[in-house]
């Protein structure tokens, strides 16, 4: 009851919602890597394409919760997003594409933005231990030796 209540709550303090079933992290992975990355150089492409892919995990654990094919799932779901151009996200009861407006399925905007940003602060966290931990490893070792 509360979470549902909170759920209420967001969507008046915030006046709008987005479209729910993994539509909006679909549309926000195909812009990516249809749009974003070809126009990108360099090893920059390579943390676009993991993002694009990080972010259809809400389809794809939709697809696997519900008993589904996780593949296939996708596959008919990113065919129905190029063909019709709409939000569509997937249905747990058919395992089909559908469109979330028409079947009343939302989500928060609020909890959207929070889960793009705490992604994104955790990732860069995670590489930042990852250079920490990288630098302390040379720091014990004597420096290399000029061979004269």
């Amino acid at each position: 009851m509360k979470d549902g209540l909170r759920a209420v709550k967001n969507v008046v303090e915030d006046g709008a919602v987005v479209p729910g079933g993994g539509a909006f992290e679909l549309a926000a992975s195909m812009h990516l890597t249809q749009n974003v990355l070809p126009k990108t150089k360099g090893k920059a492409q390579l943390g676009i394409q993991a993002f694009a892919e990080a972010l259809l995990i809400i389809p794809k654990t939709l697809a696997a919760n519900s008993g589904f094919d996780i593949q296939e799932s996708l596959l008919q779901l990113k065919e129905e997003r190029q063909t019709t151009n709409m939000a569509v996200g997937f249905n747990c009861k058919t395992g089909e594409p559908m469109l979330p407006e028409t079947e009343g399925v939302w989500d928060n905007v609020r909890v959207k933005r929070q889960s793009l940003h705490l992604s994104t602060v955790l990732a860069n966290q995670l590489l930042l231990v990852d250079e920490v931990m990288r630098a302390g490893g040379k720091m014990g070792r004597p420096p290399p030796q000029d061979m004269m």
